[in-house]
């Protein structure tokens, strides 16, 4: 007997005196598994692991959108609602703001900002306040109180309401660490980039009515330059940015490839003849079809000879007929170039700080169609102010185009 009163029995075989059967008042201590048992079991394979960093893709996503609609939604209330209560209750307006109805969850709000104050954890100055400890629904609780000090700011309240309906789902999904489905961080995206577009805080970026900011790229985009879409072929492009949005409502627009299909092919002659009228300003340079370039080109992609130089050769005769069609055919300017492709580019607004450009490498072996695209922004996005315009992808290739440009011949 040990001096807890606890008895153990021996664990192994062969001791004297051991036995399946447990002596009254002693405690029966179960054998450890043996851990090549529990092993297998606790694995993850390729497919849990892939599971699992889709699941923690998605709700970082969702949490950055969150956190961007949080911030909005907390600068609006204390934007409305403090010079209301704060001149009578000083530092406890957001006490006073949320009266009897939000006694509850507003005490408990001031106690975690005590709590976090004793251990240290409010390492910003900013954060020193009872709203910023009030949860996404209870900052729409108060909004939701006070409507009519923010209806002269907001012009919709059921929409404030239905986005923030749809962005609780998600809330909860992502605090609680479940699966996202796509279908759900999709819904959140357009809720979210809604609801800030509802409470003004619409993006600073040019270009972003062409080829919109997306909540990643605002907060990690210095990381890859002005890189800011990635596809694996201009197929999967065109699904989520169609030809109409690329080069819709452009003021000018340089292009310069072997073909150019992506724009002949997908963007009519009728709309080109119209946007030319509006005052857009075209430049486009084929590979000359008769060039021995063209013949290596057929060579690496495996067709027969001529295939290539007559597909350009359409093309060439397709912007032909757009240009002459117009009352200023010298805003409409072909030309060819007898170089090596190495890549393709399609420039819109290169000239402005609202400038965007889809680029493609030429790959041996592989036909446009199936290449990876890079998506830039140009214009001055300035993610780093210490670092104007360094990194970006934009100016090179658009530098690249002049130089192209300045070496090739018109076609008549």
């Amino acid at each position: 007997m040990g001096s807890g009163g606890l008895e153990l029995p021996p664990g192994d075989e062969g001791h004297e005196g051991n036995s399946t059967d447990v002596p009254p008042g002693a405690v029966s201590l179960a054998r450890p598994m043996e851990i090549s048992s529990i092993g297998p079991e606790l694995d993850w394979n390729a497919d849990a692991w892939s599971e699992v960093r889709t699941r923690a893709q998605r709700a970082g996503r969702a949490y950055i959108w969150l956190n961007l609609v949080e911030q909005r939604l907390r600068a609006v209330v204390a934007a409305v609602l403090r010079p209301i209560y704060e001149p009578v209750h000083g530092d406890d307006w957001v006490v006073a703001a949320a009266g009897p109805a939000g006694q509850e969850w507003v005490q408990r709000a001031v106690a975690v900002r005590e709590v976090s104050r004793r251990k240290g954890y409010l390492l910003d100055p900013a954060d020193d306040n009872v709203l910023s400890f009030l949860t996404l629904p209870q900052l729409r609780e108060l909004m939701v109180q006070h409507w009519p000090c923010f209806e002269p700011y907001v012009d919709e309240r059921r929409d404030v309401e239905l986005a923030l309906d749809e962005l609780e789902v998600t809330r909860n999904v992502v605090s609680r660490n479940r699966a996202l489905s796509e279908a759900v961080l999709a819904q959140a995206e357009r809720a979210s980039a809604r609801l800030l577009e509802v409470l003004g805080a619409g993006s600073d970026v040019p270009s972003a009515r062409r080829l919109p900011v997306d909540a990643v790229e605002s907060l990690v985009g210095d990381r890859y330059a002005d890189v800011v879409g990635v596809h694996p072929d201009r197929v999967r492009l065109l699904r989520q940015f169609p030809a109409e949005d690329l080069f819709g409502g452009a003021r000018r627009l340089d292009a310069i490839g072997i073909g150019l299909n992506l724009l002949v092919q997908n963007f009519s002659g009728r709309r080109l003849v119209r946007l030319a009228e509006s005052g857009c300003r075209v430049r486009l340079v084929f590979l000359n079809p008769a060039s021995s370039a063209v013949k290596r080109r057929e060579r690496e992609l495996g067709i027969k000879r001529g295939e290539l130089s007559r597909a350009i050769e359409m093309n060439i005769l397709h912007m032909r007929r757009v240009r002459s069609k117009l009352r200023d055919p010298g805003a409409f300017e072909i030309q060819v170039f007898d170089e090596t492709p190495r890549f393709t580019a399609y420039l819109v607004d290169g000239d402005g700080s609202d400038g965007i450009a889809v680029v493609q490498t030429y790959l041996r072996g592989t036909r446009g169609m199936e290449a990876p695209v890079l998506v830039l922004r140009g214009g001055q996005r300035l993610l780093k102010p210490d670092e104007p315009g360094e990194g970006g992808l934009f100016g090179t290739y658009r530098e690249e185009f002049e130089l192209a440009w300045a070496d090739s011949r018109p076609v008549s």
